[in-house]
């Protein structure tokens, strides 16, 4: 089973992200769940949302506590919370900011593989494809191209059928945008990362 949590605020699309995440899986052949966990927060307020993904029919409807990937719709809730809470050494952490992972006050990162912590300008991206700063739809692009949990096919599949067509196109290219980012990133990688 592949689990992941999301980390953001009220009205960046956390919910959002985990159910495309979740319908992209099942596109895909997967059996999936994704749902959140707040109270009556506010816009703006921290929102944390989950999706599981496995090949066969998933029971447990708890939290993921130990996710194998994290995604920070938002930098500045590093510091505030706990974002890599019960993360794996193998996990895989995604963050939207310009700003490489080592600027950033995450603590202890000894032991993770550097090839799995990324950060990618995902406003930034969001901004000049689709208008506005929800980005939530490039950190799924970032996240397809870093774990190849689901394809973008699939991904832009479950964008499609969620939104209306122009919404949904402007999503896609966001999407595809920090794929081709992240996934350029991992070319880069030395040939031993993918093995160390």
């Amino acid at each position: 089973m592949f689990q992941v949590r999301f980390h953001g605020r009220g009205g960046q699309g956390v919910v959002t992200a985990a159910e495309l995440l979740s319908l992209a899986a099942f596109l895909e052949g997967e059996h999936a769940q994704a749902f959140p966990s707040f109270g009556s927060e506010r816009t703006g307020a921290p929102v944390v949302s989950f999706c599981r993904i496995n090949e066969r029919p998933i029971r447990n409807r708890e939290p993921v506590l130990e996710p194998d990937a994290v995604v920070v719709q938002d930098v500045t809730l590093v510091g505030q919370i706990d974002v890599l809470a019960g993360l794996a050494k193998e996990g895989y952490l995604l963050i939207n900011t310009g700003r490489p992972i080592a600027e950033l006050a995450l603590g202890d990162l000894g032991g993770h593989r550097p090839e799995r912590l990324r950060s990618v300008p995902a406003t930034e991206l969001a901004l000049e494809h689709i208008g506005r700063p929800v980005p939530n739809a490039v950190l799924l692009g970032g996240l397809a191209a870093l774990t190849g949990i689901v394809s973008l096919g699939a991904l832009g599949a479950a964008i499609t059928e969620r939104f209306p067509a122009p919404l949904a196109e402007a999503n896609v290219a966001a999407a595809s945008a920090a794929f081709v980012l992240i996934a350029g990133d991992n070319d880069k990688e030395p040939a031993n990362a993918a093995t160390a």
